[in-house]
């Protein structure tokens, strides 16, 4: 499958500054197949160390952190070269061996001409509680479930996929070809970026083998509760992750603890809920009341939503049934809203730092809030084809901002600062406001 991450990894390599990587993102989003795949491309071989499948290597690191001898060691356990420049020296799974994780510091310092990288789903949740991890001598890249753009190349349209990446706002997209780029969002909704799913999909196309997929991986985000987390937040996570439904197919999709369980306040479930944040498995989106920049320096922490981090696993973990995607249902139409804003969520997080929503006392609510710039655009995500949009309006009353944008299944049209986007050209926003002249 062809990943967006790879074009960055290729500039890394031949960066004059550059550090040993660190390659973070959620369990099975590909990250292991990625980096291979580069260290086949652009190396002339790949050395790999897997600390989970071949703990006793962990030993190659206790003598010392002097990357030289760490290097000539590798080649004598693994009976192969490596060579500066020329081999990609890959730890995967290194956030269980500490000592690999410390030693990138002095391959920076001592050893720069190797290139090493490293890879792990719970990186995050380690580097958070590592004291004395040296963060400015290390390049961190972020891998994410495969993007809407992403999924039709892995399905084989590439045409179509370029065809929505060339276009602008001002451009008319033919009714068949928004219709067959609806129907293939519909298919993501339920498959979603999980390589696995996809790949059982192309196998199959049926979407019961794509739930089997899910169910397992979800299985295993459990197991990984049980391993990885502190004792006393195994339950606490497990509870928090398996609220999220309930939490988006509230109207006010604003996280309440007390969702997780009667009662429960913020001081008893916060330290859980970052747990999954840093885990990659969630996507918070803060509120703000005042659209200024930066929208950072306005956010009111207290308040956020929590997204899932893949829309198809969303899918499976509510139990939604499969023919009220396909072909709809008025029973469906709440959550539809939820897993439409989830699947916004999803695109934007792989091009913006981090999330905001806006507020107006509890009058007005836009989904989004994008900082592209010097400027900020108010978003309002739409499920169905209603062109009421009363909160945007209120927004625009109060701000006068230079665009407003709307996300929704209704075909691209511009009409003069407001802008209907189609949901599924929603992941190449940033390029399309780049573009935007008023």
């Amino acid at each position: 499958m062809k990943r967006e991450l790879l074009h960055r990894l290729k500039t890394w390599k031949l960066s004059s500054h550059r550090k040993p990587m660190l390659v973070m993102g959620a369990r099975q989003v590909g990250k292991t197949t990625l980096l291979r795949n580069f260290g086949k491309e652009c190396y002339r071989n790949m050395v790999e160390l897997n600390f989970d499948d071949h703990p006793k290597l962990k030993r190659l690191f206790k003598r010392d952190l002097d990357p030289k001898r760490i290097v000539r060691d590798i080649c004598l356990e693994l009976n192969t070269e490596i060579i500066p420049g020329e081999t990609l020296l890959f730890f995967d799974e290194i956030q269980d061996c500490p000592d690999a994780l410390n030693s990138l510091k002095y391959f920076r310092e001592n050893a720069n001409e190797y290139h090493v990288c490293g890879a792990g789903s719970l990186l995050g949740v380690k580097l958070s509680h590592t004291k004395g991890f040296p963060v400015g001598q290390v390049h961190f890249e972020k891998l994410f479930p495969l993007s809407f753009f992403e999924f039709l190349d892995a399905l084989n349209e590439t045409r179509l996929k370029d065809y929505l990446l060339s276009l602008t706002f001002n451009d008319i997209i033919n009714e068949s070809i928004h219709e067959k780029c609806l129907e293939y969002l519909k298919y993501y909704f339920l498959i979603g970026g999980m390589p696995e799913a996809i790949n059982i999909y192309q196998e199959t196309e049926q979407f019961d083998e794509v739930r089997k997929v899910h169910k397992d991986i979800l299985r295993a985000y459990d197991l990984d509760f049980l391993k990885h987390a502190p004792t006393h937040l195994v339950i606490k996570i497990t509870e928090c992750f398996h609220s999220i439904g309930s939490q988006l197919s509230k109207e006010n999709k604003k996280f309440i603890y007390s969702i997780i369980r009667e009662g429960a306040r913020a001081r008893t479930y916060e330290e859980a809920l970052q747990w999954l944040v840093e885990a990659n498995l969630l996507n918070k989106t803060y509120q703000i009341s005042t659209p200024k920049l930066p929208l950072i320096a306005y956010e009111n922490s207290q308040y956020f939503k929590a997204y899932f981090c893949d829309t198809g696993l969303l899918s499976t973990l509510v139990e939604l049934p499969i023919n009220a995607v396909i072909d709809g249902n008025d029973l469906f139409q709440e959550f539809h809203g939820a897993l439409t804003e989830n699947f916004v969520a999803q695109e934007f997080v792989q091009h913006y730092e981090r999330l905001h929503y806006w507020t107006s006392e509890n009058r007005a609510e836009v989904d989004f809030v994008l900082q592209q710039e010097e400027f900020v655009y108010p978003l309002e995500v739409k499920s169905g084809m209603s062109n009421h949009k009363k909160s945007l309006m209120l927004y625009r009353d109060k701000y006068q901002p230079e665009l407003s944008l709307r996300a929704s299944p209704q075909n691209l049209d511009k009409q003069k600062d407001f802008i209907n986007l189609p949901l599924y050209l929603i992941g190449d926003i940033g390029r399309l406001l780049s573009g935007y002249k008023k």
